[in-house]
């Protein structure tokens, strides 16, 4: 039965209004980015008076915006591999293996996710300290040091996420590459990692995307040679001044490595987020 003339205007209106309120951000940020300072800075304006690229040119001089990029880069993608590569062995235990206290270990790290980051702020940066002075291994204002934290709130969501996608895919797979001759870490990794591949790449995506954009523990945890692109976009605000034109190309520049990894892993990441939902 065909639906409702009401009912497809209905849509096509509710459909256009909502793309129309997710776009405006963006048509702000990018017209904001090829306008002037004075533009910017005086009564907003829908049309740039003058386009001008200066401020894509300016970024990089304007603060380190390089050195940012590579810092978070290198943390983000650290942080990414460790947390995918410690949650793929966690996960298959808790799926595959009835073992004491697993039910205890699976529900402390999904209760981990009920306490705001904000917590673990202080004692985290007791602990780094601490042990900075009694080793001299300098955690505090290290990428090193991010990467640990940061894996603190991504590593139980992976694990979490890939155990239940564990859990979907059947266990005759594992007795089959058994008999073929695999043993527990040949059956994972022959067998299990390429069936479950759409859900490492969601909690691979989820990892790096947390740790690009995260700004509390990076203004807190780094310094000004392992400061990230989150908090060293930040430094277009001056005391005499903000560069509102400068800062909105910043956050488009910065925003593409995400964009473009979503795109090109959209697929997976959709099918990733599905299919562990359901045994």
């Amino acid at each position: 039965m065909a639906a409702p003339r009401s009912f497809l205007w209905t849509r096509r209106i509710f459909l256009t209004l909502l793309t129309g309120f997710v776009l405006l951000p963006v048509y702000v940020m990018v017209s904001s980015s090829l306008k002037p300072l004075a533009d910017v800075s005086g009564s907003f304006q829908w049309l740039p008076s003058r386009v001008t690229f200066r401020p894509y040119l300016d970024i990089w001089r304007t603060v380190p915006l390089a050195d940012y990029f590579l810092n978070s880069l290198a943390v983000a993608g650290a942080a990414t591999v460790c947390s995918v590569a410690v949650a793929v062995f966690a996960a298959y235990a808790i799926s595959r293996y009835d073992f004491r206290g697993r039910r205890v270990f699976a529900v402390t790290v999904l209760s981990t996710q009920m306490f705001p980051g904000i917590l673990f702020l202080l004692p985290l940066f007791l602990i780094y300290v601490n042990i900075g002075n009694a080793t001299g291994i300098a955690l505090f204002g290290s990428r090193e040091g991010l990467i640990l934290t940061y894996l603190t709130f991504s590593l139980p969501f992976s694990i979490w996420m890939l155990t239940g996608y564990f859990d979907s895919i059947p266990r005759e797979l594992d007795e089959a590459a058994k008999v073929d001759g695999c043993g527990p870490v040949g059956a994972l990794f022959r067998v299990i990692v390429p069936a479950a591949l759409p859900g490492i790449v969601a909690v691979a995506v989820y990892a790096f995307m947390t740790a690009w954009g995260e700004v509390l523990f990076a203004s807190v945890m780094t310094n000004d040679t392992t400061r990230t692109l989150a908090v060293g976009l930040q430094g277009y605000a001056t005391q005499n001044d903000v560069y509102w034109n400068q800062v909105m190309a910043a956050s488009l520049v910065v925003s593409v490595p995400v964009v473009a990894g979503f795109l090109l892993l959209q697929r997976y990441l959709v099918a990733g987020l599905t299919a562990g939902a359901v045994k």
